[in-house]
């Protein structure tokens, strides 16, 4: 089975079992998209949540964080992880888009890589949710994944992303990489995958080697 028929197949299954897959960070605006996946960096998705319940209560708007107290912001943001960087980088990001962008977060991948703290993960986060633009967030889930099942030999993420784009559909490409988190989180797990309740074993490469493996064991 060729790549793009591989990824049709996964895509039926998945849209089966993760069908209502959305971003697992909460927000309500673009911005609060963008300062939750800054903080998301080296920290989980649940603790940037608990994190982000209060932080976008005290800072409602995009000024509140460009005019935010950088030691005070630290402490906030604290739990996170790295947050001296994520601070500096928050409110410089802030400051960006409010004096280069019109204070809304831009909606093209060139600009978005200018903000401090933005890689292509979090410019293609941005562009997926928020504008429907087609883009591929490859997390560490994405990463272990697609090799996993075959659909990469890569191992370098922007070298996935380019290698995926050919074979995912534009249109479920966001969706794709949502589905790929609670897909690695229920089963792909990264120290022990579920491959005995994998339901889609029958088109993985790691589960074929595995097999193999164990039968040139016995």
């Amino acid at each position: 089975m060729d790549r793009t028929k591989k990824v049709l197949h996964i895509k039926n299954v998945f849209d089966k079992l993760y069908g209502d897959a959305i971003c697992s960070l909460n927000y309500k605006t673009p911005f609060e998209l963008l300062v939750a996946t800054i903080l998301a960096a080296q920290c989980t998705d649940a603790r940037v949540n608990i994190v982000t319940k209060d932080l976008f209560k005290k800072y409602k708007t995009i000024d509140d964080f460009a005019n935010a107290n950088l030691e005070e912001l630290m402490e906030d943001i604290r739990p996170t992880g790295f947050f001296r960087n994520k601070a500096k980088n928050i409110i410089g990001t802030a400051k960006m888009i409010l004096s280069d962008f019109g204070g809304k977060v831009p909606s093209n991948r060139e600009d978005l890589l200018k903000l401090p703290g933005v890689g292509r993960k979090t410019a293609n986060l941005i562009l997926g949710d928020i504008y429907n633009i087609p883009a591929l967030v490859i997390d560490t889930h994405a990463k272990r994944i697609t090799n996993r099942l075959g659909l990469t030999k890569e191992t370098d993420p922007a070298k996935i992303e380019f290698d995926l784009d050919d074979v995912v559909p534009k249109e479920y490409q966001a969706k794709f990489c949502h589905q790929l988190v609670f897909f690695g989180r229920d089963i792909c797990d990264a120290r022990k995958p579920k491959c005995g309740i994998c339901p889609v074993s029958d088109v993985c490469e790691y589960y074929k080697k595995s097999k193999k493996d164990k039968k040139s064991a016995s």
